[in-house]
């Protein structure tokens, strides 16, 4: 899928992997609807990237906001390209030290927002794409998801991330397979301890130990580290069904 003049949907596009994405999608040329619960933030990267990116506020569960996104990036053009990034985290046991079950409701927000919104952002899009004009190589359009390595390294703490995580894995292939007569490539990517806002609240000498965790380099991984990866999974046009982490070969202990 050629980048220049193509239209992309990037949920969780405001900062972190996602704002990342973006940069890195209309600095190759792409078009892009930056889908986002953050307006403040939205708004100030579209303004600052300027023509051909604009913002819309989305719940990536809510069907009809989604299908609102998936407007706006048709006034820009036949949508071809789909990042997943919105996400969230908590950490609990699954019983904790006081003997209390984890909050149910906790875990059905976290698989809500993770899961079910990744894939309902799938579907939509897919269907979006599945409307246009295939390209010179027969493709439609490309979908690239977001896991995490807790996906198959889930601490403790993190039965919630981890499920979720797992679940977008686990579709990434069927995912795929469903889409490949229309000519839509699926894949994932699950990264490692990246240098979002969330771990950016962090102490320095609790980051600094993180990234010595990492095995090489020593360091943690960039939003652009993941935006370079999405930006191959689109451009490659045999790279398909693939969940591919993004790491420094980590592999995270217990606790």
């Amino acid at each position: 899928m050629d980048l220049a003049n193509s239209v992309a949907i990037v949920t969780g596009g405001a900062s972190g992997l996602g704002g990342a994405t973006v940069r890195k999608l209309a600095a190759s040329g792409a078009k892009a609807v930056i889908v986002d619960r953050d307006d403040k933030k939205g708004e100030a990267l579209a303004a600052e990237i300027g023509d051909g990116v604009v913002f819309r506020k989305t719940d990536v569960t809510d069907e009809a906001q989604v299908k609102a996104a998936l407007d706006a990036a048709a006034n820009l053009g036949p949508l071809r390209i789909a990042v997943n990034c919105a996400g969230v985290g908590w950490a609990a046991r699954t019983v904790n030290r006081k003997g209390e079950p984890h909050p149910l409701d906790l875990f059905q927000t976290v698989v809500n927002i993770n899961l079910v919104g990744t894939f309902n952002v799938l579907r939509l899009a897919a269907a979006a794409m599945a409307d246009s004009e295939p390209t010179a190589d027969g493709e439609r359009g490309v979908i690239v998801n977001t896991a995490s390595i807790a996906a198959y390294d889930g601490q403790i703490g993190q039965i919630a991330y981890a499920a979720s995580k797992g679940g977008v894995v686990a579709m990434t292939l069927p995912a795929a397979r469903d889409l490949s007569k229309l000519g839509i490539r699926v894949n994932t990517i699950a990264p490692g301890l990246m240098d979002t806002p969330m771990l950016a609240a962090l102490p320095d000498d609790v980051r600094a130990a993180l990234a010595a965790s990492v095995v090489c380099p020593k360091r943690l991984g960039s939003p652009a580290d993941y935006a370079a990866l999405a930006a191959h999974m689109i451009a490659n046009p045999y790279l398909n069904g693939e969940v591919v982490r993004l790491d420094g070969a980590l592999r995270m202990a217990p606790k």
